[in-house]
């Protein structure tokens, strides 16, 4: 993961006309200043969308105009960061002063981080997802919307209600009055309440994805510095000094070895072995 970027790498070097391109498509916003990211809610939002669900929003303010206000943001994001161990301090009394150069640097390396992650694509929508699936591609509108959690509230309730309603109908109703009456209406109740289950189901899948990732990322770094470790040990038998000491011949022959052969170790022992041997004599 880019979650260390190097000042002279490429993404230091994006512009601000893509830099708001980006904020504006991902997020459906209508930024015409980088500064004007300097709250902080812009970037909780990339992060939420590049981790679905991983941003608690609702206690993310896009109306924050005060420095108290931009720092809860600021706050939120730290969070986030600490969560999915991502090694980048943010420099926040720099950021909510609103200067252009600061918030540019800081959004250049979200989007360098974001595109590594999902690989510069992010979820697009389909006629399908988004009449039937509401949450299986991310809705941006919806996510900072204060009233999101509040409507999905409502709707469960409706979707209950009918539930209780048709189940009471059916069993109180023999004649076929009443069955042609009610069952338009459960064919709509029972695809209402499968849609409420299927949402359910991405939601899970979704948190199973960011927990994959996390375990990717972690796994990454173990990987690299188990490798560094194996790399200082190589350069330091590779030295004048070292290079014909017996030990040093021996963890090279490990080291080197064409493939995962057992005999590698019992191989180094027994030169090593033979050398020692040797010198004795």
């Amino acid at each position: 993961m880019a979650s260390n970027i190097g000042m002279m790498d490429s993404a230091y070097f994006v512009g601000r006309n893509e830099i708001l391109t980006w904020i504006n498509n991902r997020l459906q916003l209508n930024l015409s200043r980088v500064e004007e990211a300097a709250s902080g809610a812009v970037q909780c939002q990339m992060m939420d969308m590049t981790y679905p669900g991983v941003v608690p929003m609702h206690k993310v303010n896009f109306n924050a105009n005060s420095e108290y206000d931009m720092i809860q943001n600021y706050k939120v994001l730290q969070d986030v960061f600490n969560k999915l161990k991502i090694e980048k301090h943010i420099e926040v009394n720099r950021l909510v002063k609103g200067r252009p150069l600061d918030n540019l640097e800081f959004l250049q390396w979200l989007k360098r981080y974001c595109d590594s992650v999902n690989g510069g694509i992010m979820n697009e929508y389909t006629t399908f997802s988004f009449i039937f699936l509401p949450q299986l591609n991310y809705n941006p509108v919806e996510r900072r919307s204060k009233g999101g959690k509040e409507r999905c509230s409502k709707g469960s309730q409706k979707i209950s209600k009918s539930l209780q309603s048709n189940n009471m109908h059916n069993t109180g109703s023999g004649d076929a009055g009443h069955n042609k009456t009610s069952g338009p209406r459960q064919g709509k109740t029972y695809a209402t309440a499968g849609g409420a289950n299927a949402l359910e189901d991405i939601q899970a899948l979704s948190k199973e994805i960011t927990d994959l990732k996390l375990s990717v990322d972690l796994l990454e770094k173990e990987r690299d510095f188990y490798f560094a470790k194996l790399r200082d040990i190589e350069i330091l038998c590779q030295t004048p000094e070292s290079e014909s000491v017996p030990m040093a011949v021996a963890v090279k022959k490990i080291l080197y070895a064409a493939d995962a052969k057992e005999s590698a170790l019992e191989e180094a022992q027994e030169y090593l072995s033979e050398a020692l041997d040797g010198g004795d004599n």
